[in-house]
């Protein structure tokens, strides 16, 4: 997938809580994310170990009418979440295009190890969705509730600001902020002390780190959709507190 594929499936994508009516996923479409997975995906650190396992949801304790379940194991290491959100964004924006539904379950887990050396982190369940006039993609994203635009964003928008801002995220907690000076993005997670949801309190900067992950992705597929040029720089977040992510996008 290119950018393009990319940014017009940030329009259809949705988060399946609960599969009804599905389909089963057909061979060629597993060996097909298989292969997108291990030739395509792009990682945030290449540096990062992380291994990607497809499983039967009967074999997590994830209980939301899905078929398999994307397991993500990683290598405990500065940016390891932020490093998963980015990687399993592109897959869940892929199973879009091939009209599978998806869903990031963070309080899911898997009930075998299926890696002894790497760390469990997170996981995505999906299922096939049935085409035709009942399909639950979304129509219009603009319908979707997300913050005010200057919740998350200062400066000029480039207009990519309005699409970015779908980015999905934890209980739809939205931890970030882009702030454009004119010659770079800052890109920070905020984190607003509390619990979020379902989120037990000590999980919230957990899960608000691989939320940021996702955003930036968004944003570079925004970026690279507009053919804007830019140059990443990304600094460590090894704090819990407020405003402690950033990352540089010269354009």
């Amino acid at each position: 997938m290119n950018a393009g594929d990319f940014y017009k499936n940030i329009f259809k994508r949705k988060s399946f809580h609960i599969f009804k009516d599905t389909e089963k996923i057909s061979n060629h479409e597993l060996e097909n994310l298989k292969e997108f997975i291990n030739n395509n995906i792009k990682y945030l650190d290449k540096d990062i170990k992380v291994k990607i396992e497809i499983v039967p949801e009967e074999d997590t304790t994830c209980k939301r009418g899905a078929e398999y379940c994307i397991l993500f194991y990683s290598e405990n290491k500065n940016d390891y979440l932020r490093n998963i959100g980015y990687i399993g964004e592109q897959i869940d924006l892929y199973l879009c295009s091939q009209n599978i539904g998806a869903l990031w379950f963070g309080i899911g887990k898997p009930k075998y190890n299926y890696d002894d050396n790497l760390e469990y982190v997170i996981m995505i369940s999906i299922a096939k969705i049935p085409e035709g006039p009942e399909n639950r993609f979304r129509k219009d994203m603009f319908k979707s509730k997300r913050k005010d635009l200057s919740e998350i964003w200062s400066g000029e928008t480039l207009n990519i600001a309005e699409i970015v801002r779908f980015a999905p995220s934890a209980c739809n907690s939205q931890p970030w902020y882009t702030e454009n000076t004119g010659t770079e993005l800052l890109i920070y997670r905020y984190k607003k002390p509390g619990k979020r949801g379902i989120m037990p309190i000590n999980k919230v900067t957990y899960y608000n780190k691989i939320d940021t992950g996702i955003y930036l992705f968004f944003l570079e597929t925004c970026l690279d959709y507009n053919k804007y040029d830019y140059e990443r720089f990304l600094y460590h977040d090894n704090i819990e507190d407020n405003n402690t992510e950033r990352e540089h996008n010269k354009i």
